[in-house]
């Protein structure tokens, strides 16, 4: 189940959610349904072992919102199955074939490309200098975003995408020169790579180039206070993960 409410009330409004939902749900015992709640600011997600417990959870919130003043909404209200998927956080869990796969949302694809679109038709008039140092920021972001989930597919398919957008910027600059002589003044070729975006300054950062870095999961059983050494050890690690260049 998904659920959307407004930024500005919801470290007020969702505050005992999760304690209302272990009393009535416990971890252990007859009534142990599998409840878990996961929440991010306005932003939350709720699994059940059932439809049926999924439908008396929200029937819960409900009455947990209307006390406060709120309503639930029923658009931004999804109850759906783990093997259908949902989107959260700009990523789309789905199971398949008994495995988990968290990949980029749509949602949030389509967002990247916008934004880099967007980019490019403001900067028709351009350098390919100022170009480049405009969409290379926004390419860093979402795939450093995106790097600890299953993205190596989408990465390699958005670069195809970006590639044709620079395509046509170049063609709309130039639109009596051959392909030839566009791809020379453009692209360049490197020991590794045919077709590279650059000047002698600055190169378009490609998606795929980006390497998959999975989550280091904590270790809940550890306590901050006792376990020292796994602590600094799992920070030096994090550390290391945002200094090594990518």
């Amino acid at each position: 189940m998904l659920f959307d409410i407004s930024p500005l009330l919801a470290n007020m409004a969702l505050d005992g959610i999760e304690k209302l939902l272990s009393t009535i749900y416990p971890k252990r015992g007859r009534k142990h349904c599998k409840v878990n709640f996961v929440r991010y600011c306005d932003d939350f997600v709720v699994t059940a072992d059932s439809e049926g417990t999924a439908k008396e959870i929200k029937d819960l919130l409900k009455t947990f919102l209307n006390e406060r003043g709120l309503e639930l909404s029923d658009d931004k209200t999804l109850i759906t199955h783990i093997v259908d998927g949902f989107d959260f956080l700009g990523w789309n869990f789905r199971k398949t074939r008994g495995k988990l796969l968290i990949k980029p949302s749509k949602e949030s694809i389509q967002r990247f490309v916008n934004k880099v679109s967007q980019t490019i038709k403001i900067g028709k008039s351009w350098s390919q200098e100022l170009l480049i140092s405009k969409i290379n920021p926004i390419i860093r972001g979402w795939t450093n975003y995106h790097r600890s989930v299953v993205s190596s597919e989408i990465f390699c398919k958005l670069d195809h995408i970006l590639w044709e957008m620079l395509w046509k910027w170049a063609k709309r600059r130039h639109p009596n020169k051959s392909k030839r002589w566009i791809a020379k003044k453009y692209w360049k070729q490197s020991n590794t790579r045919r077709w590279n975006f650059q000047t002698e300054n600055n190169r378009l950062l490609l998606l795929s180039d980006t390497k998959i870095k999975r989550h280091i999961s904590l270790k809940l059983q550890m306590n901050p206070f006792l376990d020292n050494d796994y602590f600094n050890e799992r920070q030096n690690k994090l550390r290391f993960r945002k200094v090594v260049p990518h």
